[in-house]
């Protein structure tokens, strides 16, 4: 009961902090969207150390919710997104799969045909080595891993 009780915790306190991180990914994403990144057709997201939890979709669903709203306010079509979960080997990603059915349906139901296709995909690694191709994402995202670093990465 004890660990039932701390888990809910944990997934409140996590809920939270990505709810209060909302008005600094707005400022982000309007930053991005200056430079005409949406017009390309499809927005990249990596979220590094996503975990498992439905937590992990929220940061999605809120990242397309800004992403849609800029591109209203500046008239342009909302575009396709690429999100691409990342966390260690160890991750049971198959978790994460079987919550995409209803992670989608709330899409098309609260956006309609107002968002293009949204793709999810696993890239399962370490964010110490490379897990992308240079210039590939549009924003890496962030909640509870950065904190676990022990070492800074050297930029070539």
């Amino acid at each position: 009961m004890a660990s039932q009780l701390m888990l809910l915790f944990l997934f409140l306190f996590q809920e939270t902090v990505i709810q209060k991180a909302i008005p600094c990914l707005n400022h982000t994403i309007k930053g991005i969207a200056s430079r005409d990144i949406f017009l390309d057709g499809c927005f990249k997201i990596a979220d590094l150390g996503c975990g498992s939890s439905r937590n992990t979709l929220l940061v999605a669903s809120n990242i397309i919710d800004i992403v849609i709203e800029v591109c209203k306010e500046n008239n342009h079509k909302p575009p396709q997104f690429q999100v691409c979960l990342n966390d260690l080997f160890g991750n049971d990603f198959n978790n994460l799969f079987k919550l995409l059915p209803e992670f989608y349906a709330k899409l098309k139901r609260e956006k309609g045909e107002n968002v293009g296709p949204c793709i999810v995909s696993a890239v399962p690694g370490s964010f110490y080595g490379r897990l992308f191709p240079d210039k590939s994402l549009h924003l890496v995202h962030s909640s509870f891993s950065v904190h676990w670093l022990s070492q800074v990465r050297e930029i070539a």
